[in-house]
């Protein structure tokens, strides 16, 4: 279906183009949250963002964080929020500034980052499937060049 409209309405080619960006993020996300469902690993998929983040940069203040995983400043919050709930997360006082905080894993943060990263990268592997490793990467080059067209 796609083909055939790029084929027939060239002028509508980037609008197509967005919304099967924007439809195949959305889907990818689904999938990836029903993966973590079926394993029960307790998380949803930007929760995993988040430990994600802090797994490889622990200690991030939450703007810092915000920033790093494009999202809002009050999602992150919340999210922080629950994880804190959770036992995921902890917030410590920036010895800097008192009025911020910097986010830890807990050690049952570091152990549920340690979990759920099989499942995401199973999850990530059936996204790819069909594609070649050269395919990949020009489809990882084409979205990073949006990506930096967008930042300027």
């Amino acid at each position: 279906m796609a083909e055939l409209l790029l084929k027939t309405q060239p002028d509508k080619q980037s609008e197509l183009t967005g919304f099967i960006l924007e439809r195949t993020a959305k889907r990818m996300k689904q999938y990836f949250q029903q993966q973590l469902a079926a394993a029960d690993a307790g998380i949803t998929v930007d929760q995993w963002v988040i430990l994600q983040m802090l797994d490889k940069n622990d200690g991030l203040n939450q703007l810092d964080i915000a920033r790093a995983t494009f999202k809002d400043a009050p999602t992150v919050t919340r999210i922080i929020d629950l994880l804190c709930q959770k036992g995921l997360t902890q917030r410590v006082a920036d010895p800097a500034d008192r009025r911020r905080f910097n986010i830890l894993l807990t050690d049952q943060g570091r152990e549920k980052a340690e979990t759920v990263l099989p499942i995401i990268r199973t999850a990530r592997r059936q996204a790819w499937s069909g594609l070649s490793d050269e395919e990949v990467s020009q489809l990882t080059g084409i979205l990073n060049t949006v990506f930096e067209n967008l930042n300027q």
